[in-house]
């Protein structure tokens, strides 16, 4: 998406444009097709970001970070997930694993910890799923025991972007109550554990269909001490922060999705200029015009739903619902879109010479991660059916 085309409010979010915009030209379009190929991680890419002040966007500058509303951020991590969704991404999962701390840390935890984090000198992942528990993240089994100082730590989490790669985890674990109990969220507590922390480990890398250098993997937690001062909120009251945290993320997954559908939008509508068939520009037949025409619309659709959601989380609105249509529709978008974006290259699409096939294969994980759509589909009729649902107008 041009420049001209964001949403900026004054010279300083132009610049901030300007900036994410440069570096996705300079530093992520030309390694993107390779590091996919070949499954490396951009570790030094994300200290790069965090370096140009993109890694803490959102959260206050008194505590490291850019003091963006999100309306900012979001258009950042689209234009950025256009150019390499694993980066896009990555900068949502790492603005996803800070959210707990900075809504629910204590200050003093908040000023050990958040500068380094949202300023870029670390990389977080966030641990909510479990091998036996995805879409129903409540029954989660990973214990955390109280040990004196210290909480032991026993499980294992499953499809954790940056496993292994991250310098800290945000790992929700249950320190009482049962997964099969009549109330499985009670118990459940968040914890700000350091990638150091003996006992923690990563398993070997997931294979994936696309999405092939942003690391995803088990993270095992074997007897793994941490102290009780990494507690972040209350004990047991630690799964209102992750569907909270969640929320957010679905915006930043909403936003990964646009810029994934236009840069297959920008593909085809390049391709369908530049080849000719029967004497003209395949752009000229009406049958490829109306397909390029339906493409843009959906594209302009879920860039407007998310935009929206955002101003209702700056204004302080509640906005979980928007956030599930906006993850929803988006995800949907992008799949559609870049599958249409391989029928317009044809055999060209099909190739890995061109990105649309990586795009494809891509768009597919945006319509699982952070709640799989047919979740987004039950947090959207709950909040329609409840006896007290909210007007959608605000």
């Amino acid at each position: 998406m041009g420049l001209a085309q964001r949403v900026y409010a004054d010279d300083l979010t132009r610049e901030l444009f300007g900036l994410a915009a440069e570096l996705a030209d300079k530093e992520l379009r030309p390694t993107a097709a390779t590091a996919e190929r070949d499954g490396v991680f951009p570790r030094e890419l994300f200290r790069t970001l965090g370096a140009a002040g993109l890694l803490g966007l959102p959260y206050p500058e008194r505590l490291g970070g850019g003091g963006q509303p999100h309306e900012v951020y979001l258009q950042v991590v689209e234009e950025l997930a256009g150019a390499w969704l694993t980066v896009g991404l990555g900068l949502s999962v790492h603005t996803l694993a800070c959210f707990p701390l900075a809504v629910a840390g204590t200050a003093a935890q908040q000023q050990a910890w958040l500068p380094e984090l949202l300023g870029g000198g670390m990389l977080g992942a966030y641990c909510l799923s479990e091998p036996q528990s995805g879409s129903d993240a409540a029954a989660l089994r990973t214990r955390a025991v109280a040990d004196g100082a210290d909480y032991v730590v026993d499980g294992v989490k499953s499809w954790i972007s940056h496993a292994g790669q991250a310098d800290f985890y945000t790992l929700f674990a249950r320190t009482s109550g049962e997964h099969d109990g009549p109330d499985p969220a009670r118990g459940i507590s968040c914890l700000h554990v350091p990638a150091e922390t003996p006992g923690v480990s990563a398993a070997p890398a997931e294979h994936k269909m696309g999405m092939r250098a942003s690391v995803t993997a088990q993270m095992i937690f074997q007897s793994a001490r941490v102290p009780a001062g990494c507690l972040i909120g209350e004990e047991g009251r630690g799964f209102g922060i992750a569907l909270a945290a969640l929320d957010a993320g679905r915006l930043g997954i909403a936003a990964c999705a646009t810029g994934l559908a236009q840069a297959a939008l920008d593909a085809a509508v390049g391709h369908a200029r530049g080849r000719r068939q029967f004497g003209r520009r395949i752009a000229d037949f009406q049958g490829m015009s109306f397909m390029l025409a339906d493409m843009a619309t959906a594209v302009e659709a879920a860039r407007a739903l998310y935009l929206a959601a955002a101003r209702r989380k700056d204004a302080g609105l509640p906005y979980g619902p928007q956030a599930a249509m906006a993850k929803l529709f988006a995800s949907d978008t992008a799949m559609r879109v870049t599958t249409d974006a391989v029928q317009v290259l044809g055999g060209y699409g099909y190739v890995e010479d061109l990105p649309a096939e990586r795009y494809m294969r891509e768009a597919k994980a945006l319509q699982i991660v952070e709640g799989t759509n047919q979740v987004q589909r039950m947090v959207i009729g709950r909040a329609l059916t409840r006896d007290t649902a909210p007007r959608q107008d605000g």
